[in-house]
């Protein structure tokens, strides 16, 4: 590894981790595994830290967007979307490990995604594009839906009209936006690789503008299988004193949808995992060999 790799990886995700602190995005704990996670992010390859940091702004943006609002239905709603190490750890821990599976597999540097010629690091890196995009599409579906729909959702296992925040609800809006939300991720992968692997790589390895449409479908297929997990094993109920909902059972409290098995956290870490080890079979499948 090249000591301006190994400087990189150190700075960078610094600079950002006291972005976050300053901006009230992240809060100390969620800060400091951050900054683990950008290491072996950018310590692997430059375009996996172009996903981290894509997926971080873009989801921090959205997820401030309307909190007036959000705070009126959501009982849990904090202020600025500031993220712990848990909420970290569900997003940014597979492509952590992925990230690390890439170093050992296929050592550190930007590589074209060519399943033919490369397949191990594709599948890797792929992978990791289908979590970010998951995590993204899952946040901007989510978060924007909520406040930018005029309808309510509808519950994705009965499809009856359920009150916004509830979990399990889709609408227009949340999957228009969940393939917005892997899209941009996408972009800066395909962005990332254009201007950082060497033309005469680019130029033996498939068309790379794949990654686009496969990080989009990341997105709506993440935020489908988040959807299903949480209207069927995450409880969500209306509280009737303050019509706010609520992910516990209690007093006042109306049962809506789901069972209590799974908080959010659990929900986003699986929806990252089965995305992951989808996306690359599709990938492999579609992506075209010229």
């Amino acid at each position: 590894v090249h000591p301006t790799r190994w400087l990189a990886s150190t700075l960078i995700p610094l600079a950002f981790a006291a972005w976050g602190l300053k901006k009230g995005s992240i809060n100390k704990s969620g800060a400091l595994l951050g900054i683990i996670t950008g290491f072996f992010l950018t310590l692997s390859s430059y375009v996996f830290l172009t996903c981290l940091i894509t997926f971080f702004v873009t989801s921090s943006k959205a997820t401030k967007y309307g909190s007036k609002e959000k705070a009126k239905i959501e009982q849990n709603f904090k202020e600025g979307g500031q993220r712990n190490w848990v909420q970290v750890l569900c997003n940014g821990g597979v492509p952590m490990l992925l990230s690390i599976l890439y170093l050992i597999d296929a050592g550190s540097g930007e590589r074209p995604v060519d399943f033919f010629q490369d397949y191990r690091a594709s599948w890797l890196s792929v992978a990791l594009l289908g979590a970010f995009g998951c995590a993204n599409g899952d946040t901007w579906a989510s978060e924007l839906g909520t406040v930018l729909s005029s309808s309510n959702p509808r519950l994705i296992t009965t499809w009856r009209q359920v009150p916004k925040g509830v979990n399990g609800g889709v609408s227009f809006v949340g999957v228009l936006a969940s393939l917005m939300g892997g899209a941009i991720v996408g972009l800066s992968f395909y962005l990332s690789i254009k201007y950082s692997v060497e033309e005469s790589a680019l130029a033996s390895a498939p068309v790379q503008w794949p990654a686009i449409p496969i990080a989009a479908l990341a997105g709506l297929l993440g935020s489908i299988v988040d959807s299903l997990l949480g209207a069927t094993l995450q409880y969500s109920g209306v509280d009737k004193k303050t019509r706010t909902i609520v992910e516990h059972p209690g007093d006042g409290v109306q049962h809506v949808a789901g069972m209590r098995i799974l908080d959010n956290h659990s929900v986003n870490l699986l929806s990252t995992i089965i995305t992951a080890v989808i996306l690359p079979r599709i990938a492999n499948t579609v992506w075209p060999t010229y």
